[in-house]
């Protein structure tokens, strides 16, 4: 999946949605059901400086409310409990880990070394954040990140994000 570029639109729904205005938005990496932005990839370097390395990120807060809620009910540590002892799934996380400094890369992350080799969420030997894994399951696709795409399996199971949109296409 690529990135669409982010229409003011976009940017001013991110804002309302963060509370404040986005900084170093590259594009849009996933839309809702409505075609709201949920996930925007964002720079390697904000432009006040900044070294970013969550090229990933969730905007919507009903999902990061969810994911909080899950990362409250002590998911993070059975997860990364799984990923020292499952072999497969510890090679997955990693491949995952590398696709997101591969996709990094491509946006130029060369000039921000405070971050080589660090993608997030604590991958690939544990996981610190939901959020951040989310993000890049949905900018992705489904079988790239298992821990995000877990997530987002559990999110639908429970019957809240993303099975649901509550925002019509006006409120985009």
């Amino acid at each position: 999946m690529s990135p669409t570029p982010a229409t003011q639109a976009d940017l001013d729904s991110i804002a309302g949605r963060l509370g404040r205005v986005p900084r170093g938005v590259v594009g849009i990496a996933h839309r809702c059901a409505c075609g709201r932005p949920d996930v925007v990839e964002t720079a390697p370097r904000l432009p006040d400086g900044t070294p970013f390395p969550t090229t990933y990120y969730l905007v919507d807060p009903i999902a990061a409310g969810a994911i909080s809620t899950l990362e409250a009910s002590g998911l993070m540590r059975e997860m990364t409990e799984r990923i020292e002892t499952d072999a497969e799934l510890a090679a997955a996380y990693r491949r995952a880990h590398e696709d997101l400094l591969r996709r990094r890369a491509a946006l130029g992350d060369a000039d921000v070394p405070e971050i080589a080799g660090i993608s997030c969420g604590g991958m690939p030997t544990r996981v610190k954040c939901l959020h951040a894994l989310v993000g890049h399951a949905l900018a992705a696709g489904p079988g790239v990140n298992p821990i995000g795409d877990e997530t987002l399996g559990r999110l639908a199971a429970d019957g809240g994000w993303p099975a649901t949109c509550p925002h019509t296409p006006a409120d985009a």
